[in-house]
């Protein structure tokens, strides 16, 4: 009959392109010439005249490449999946051809297949990504990638014993005791191997666990004293064909031992409009299965995965309804329903609630019908009642990351230091500092009250979040400010300041807010506030007294100096003892750490202050305005802002 239509030329002309003749391995020619010494005159395994003369077998003529035997049987055509017709055919033939390898077993490798781009994202799938401000996958996405598609690749070693025997497989036979060799023989067309001095013996339809009595009794009715070993050496290809809905539909040679997954994951899985939850076996024109790959994937299950015979056709129909789950659950994703199937069918294939989700109940968004107008609270136990609709979106919400109010929280505390039994007290919620004090049986004769460091979880969290938006902030303005460098300034100076920039910017990255709550307390105080109420995880440290003050930065000696009786100095009277400033130093901008975790600025006073025990003293370097350093002058009084104090300065010195 003449191919009119036009579509129907291409068609033809395409897939008579793709229709490769490959070659099967045939090592055991070699031992299956006269001349082997391994095998005995007159063994059933002799490769003699006999098998020469033998009408039911015709060898095929033997190729030499590159060291390694191979054969070419005219009558067998491996087909593979069809190409992209986007391309010309010429173009597309020849890349298919460059891209196929053969696997050594006759087999196409899948992974040398060449595949379509990758399908783009479903109209609900882009819907669920506005919705939710990210991108949520297709449930069974993980199981297409490139490096999971190699199904072809037989399993020999795990055939199972029910395994039927058919043209194209290759048995291996060895024999040993009064007659000894090995050789391998692929059945053939008629269902029969040949075997010198026994004859034809037809193992097609044979069971893989009742080859080796087979071949004793064939081998028996001509010899004595012997044993048999026999093992299926290598699986037969079969044809398949995938269509409907999938990634790379097409013909697709396979092991004989593939079932319906491997091949719709050799394929490439379903398409962005196919279904994961049916993929229908046909065979003779009758539908012969029906398997969910949900069955596989979420419950372990290959009991309707049938194993593949050769022309079969495997068909994957569209998807059906698609419900987003998201939020505390165990696998977000796109979930596909079947017909009759529930919100709590959905929470089930999602792993059900994590560790910290709400078990109670389900927000329900649905976007058909009366239903759109907002979101619905559905509980757990109405959830295995409700039918899915497509375009459902079912958030589960988190229980144990809700923050509780303060005063139900039972509090942890650290006390150390300076207190006559320091350890980690447990007590109730708004239990007050005066309290855990007693216990610990108050302060020493020699606690430094005022420099106590009373650090807090809730400031670290919050002056964390402040101080990464203020480095960015700094960050941005350093980079523009990189853009308009002064070009008067030689090359080598301006690469050195942005050097000294991305320093100290790696520097201000690396470093972590302490969470120390400044307290209001004057210097000399006795007591710490007894009424301030605590938190878990405060953490309350009272240092020994100290008479001592540091002066560091751009200074001739930076160091610690004891403070002796007599007159009060003053900031400067200090920096003066360190040797004066630098002439690098600006003098003007001297900034002091109180040892209570304050900080008094120019604008307060710094030069004029008294200075106090534990007092932190720190000149900074002067900046011209024309320098790209002039941007980071105040990157010391932004680390103290935000809670890095004495032990920071340090890395200045």
């Amino acid at each position: 009959m003449s191919v009119r239509t036009p579509w129907l030329k291409i068609f033809a002309s395409q897939l008579a392109l793709c229709v490769i003749v490959q070659s099967a391995p045939t090592a055991a020619l070699a031992q299956m010439t006269s001349g082997n010494p391994s095998l005995p005159t007159g063994s059933p395994l002799d490769g003699s005249s006999q098998q020469q003369q033998y009408n039911g077998t015709q060898q095929s003529p033997v190729i030499q490449r590159s060291g390694i035997d191979t054969s070419i049987d005219a009558n067998r055509v491996e087909p593979v999946s069809l190409i992209d017709t986007e391309r010309s055919s010429t173009n597309s033939t020849e890349t298919t051809r460059s891209n196929l390898t053969n696997n050594g077993d006759g087999l196409l490798d899948s992974s040398a297949m060449r595949l379509r781009r990758p399908t783009k994202p479903s109209e609900f799938e882009r819907f669920v990504e506005d919705a939710i401000g990210r991108k949520l996958p297709r449930f069974g996405e993980q199981l297409l990638l490139p490096s999971n598609r190699d199904f072809a690749t037989p399993a020999t070693s795990t055939v199972p014993p029910d395994y039927i025997l058919n043209p194209g497989d290759v048995v291996a036979v060895a024999l040993t005791g009064s007659v000894e060799g090995s050789v391998e023989r692929e059945i053939d067309t008629n269902g029969n191997i040949f075997l010198p001095k026994v004859g034809s013996v037809r193992l097609a339809g044979v069971r893989y666990g009742d080859l080796h009595d087979r071949l004793s009794a064939a081998v028996g009715r001509q010899y004595r004293g012997y044993t048999v070993s026999a093992r299926i050496q290598r699986l037969r290809g079969i044809r398949v064909y995938v269509t409907g809905f999938a990634q790379n539909p097409g013909a697709f040679t396979v092991s004989s031992l593939s079932t319906i997954a491997n091949a719709v994951l050799q394929a490439g899985g379903p398409s962005a409009g196919g279904s994961f939850r049916s993929a229908k076996l046909y065979r003779g024109g009758q539908e012969v299965a029906d398997f969910d790959l949900y069955e596989l994937v979420r419950g372990g299950s290959r009991l309707h995965d049938a194993v593949l015979q050769n022309e079969d056709v495997l068909f994957i129909p569209p998807a059906g309804p698609q419900v987003a789950l998201v939020g505390s659950v165990n696998e977000e994703a796109i979930y596909e329903a079947k017909p009759g199937e529930t919100l709590d069918d959905m929470l089930r294939y999602g792993g059900g609630p994590n560790s910290l989700g709400d078990p109670s109940r389900i927000i329900l968004y649905r976007n058909t019908g009366e239903d759109k107008a907002g979101p619905q609270q559905v509980s757990r136990q109405n959830a295995a009642s409700v039918p899915v609709v497509g375009g459902d979106i079912l958030q589960l919400l988190s229980r144990g990351s809700l923050a509780q109010p303060v005063e139900r929280q039972s509090v942890l505390v650290r006390v150390e230091g300076e207190v006559n039994r320091p350890g980690n007290y447990y007590v109730a919620p708004n239990t007050p500092l005066a309290s855990v004090m007693a216990l610990a049986g108050g302060l020493t004769s020699r606690a430094f009250v005022y420099g106590s460091r009373f650090t807090r979880e809730s400031v670290r969290s919050q002056q964390r979040s402040s101080y990464r938006e203020a480095v960015d902030q700094l960050e941005s303005e350093l980079a523009g400010a990189s853009v308009n460098l002064d070009r008067a300034v030689p090359a080598a100076d301006r690469a050195g300041q942005l050097e000294a920039t991305r320093t100290l910017l790696d520097r201000l990255r690396r470093k972590e807010p302490d969470g120390r709550l400044v307290l209001s307390l004057p210097y000399g105080s006795a007591n710490l506030p007894g009424d301030l109420l605590l938190e878990n995880n405060d953490r309350i440290e009272v240092p020994p007294l100290v008479n001592t003050v540091g002066v560091f930065g751009a200074v001739y000696r930076p160091a610690s100096f004891l403070i002796t009786a007599g007159r009060p100095l003053r900031v400067r009277d200090y920096v003066d003892r360190a040797g004066g400033t630098l002439r690098s130093a600006d003098r003007s901008n001297t900034f002091l750490v109180r040892a209570n975790g304050e900080v008094l600025a120019r604008r307060r006073g710094a030069l004029g202050a008294v200075v106090q025990p534990g007092d932190v003293v720190f000149v900074p370097v002067k900046t011209q305005n024309s320098s790209l350093l002039a941007k980071i002058k105040d990157i010391a009084t932004i680390l103290f802002q935000f809670g890095v104090t004495a032990g920071a300065v340090g890395a200045f010195r």
